[in-house]
């Protein structure tokens, strides 16, 4: 049975992204959904519910006040300054209509330690931009109302049609390398996963900070390895990258926010579904 689809409006920018597009698919069809794209498309532009806007040059303020959203999902990519802003701005409209903001952050915001994997309440250190930008917005939106915010840390995210996969099979074609890192021990997670939790977050009223990330730990040179096996039967060249020579750690893990177990994963079950 579908929920009450008036209970929200939600605005997802970053919608036409790859992520974006999975998180509008899940929750389209039971509450009022709106997204932002970035490159013209008659498949968006025909759609009342989307709107064209490019983080660099557009205000968010408008499309906040087209659609008046209660819920507030952001996959944004592009330029980190004028993603600053655009979040400041996000962050005012809520704090001014009580809207909720699902941050969708990473664990590069704890990529400067390396010796153990990281949990929600850790404190965010970053040696890379990414992560430190990751972590300026984490931080400016934490300053809200507690319950106005979810932060949700992510992992590598898989699926069957992701950018990653792609790459691979792209690679195969071209008899290519692909990059793997011995040293590197993660979790991962699946596409079509992180929409079941960031719906489930939303019936709840969940908030807070969440690390949605496989509950078990995998090396990324291994893991790409069985991608690469299970897709085109080995034949892509790997490149092997170290980084390191000691094992170092990128991994999120959930100890205080779990969510129920129909929605955790494991690194098997996103193998398994790659392959489908």
């Amino acid at each position: 049975m579908k929920q009450d689809t008036q209970k929200h409006r939600i605005l997802i920018l970053g919608c036409s992204g790859y992520l974006g597009t999975a998180i509008y698919k899940e929750l389209g069809p039971y509450f009022r959904t709106y997204g932002t794209y970035r490159t013209p498309s008659k498949a968006f532009e025909n759609n009342q519910q989307f709107f064209h806007y490019n983080v660099e040059e557009d205000d968010v303020y408008e499309i906040l006040e087209a659609c008046k959203p209660s819920i507030i999902i952001s996959s944004l990519r592009g330029d980190f300054h004028a993603q600053t802003i655009a979040h400041q701005h996000i962050a005012e409209y809520a704090l001014q209509f009580g809207s909720k903001i699902i941050f969708l952050s990473s664990a590069n915001a704890f990529d400067a330690y390396s010796k153990y994997p990281s949990y929600e309440l850790d404190k965010t250190l970053s040696h890379s931009i990414y992560g430190h930008f990751k972590i300026k917005i984490e931080n400016m939106l934490l300053r809200l109302p507690k319950k106005q915010i979810a932060i949700l840390r992510l992992p590598m995210v898989f699926g069957a049609n992701c950018p990653r996969v792609q790459e691979i099979k792209q690679a195969s074609k071209d008899k290519s390398s692909v990059e793997i890192f011995p040293n590197l021990i993660m979790n991962v997670t699946l596409d079509k996963k992180v929409t079941q939790q960031i719906h489930y977050i939303i019936n709840r009223d969940k908030y807070g900070v969440f690390h949605l990330g496989s509950t078990d730990l995998v090396h990324h040179d291994e893991f790409i390895k069985q991608i690469v096996e299970n897709l085109t039967k080995g034949h892509v060249q790997l490149k092997h990258v170290f980084t390191t020579n000691e094992d170092r750690y990128l991994a999120v893990l959930p100890k205080f926010n779990k969510l129920p177990k129909h929605l955790q994963v494991t690194s098997d079950y996103v193998l398994e579904e790659i392959q489908k």
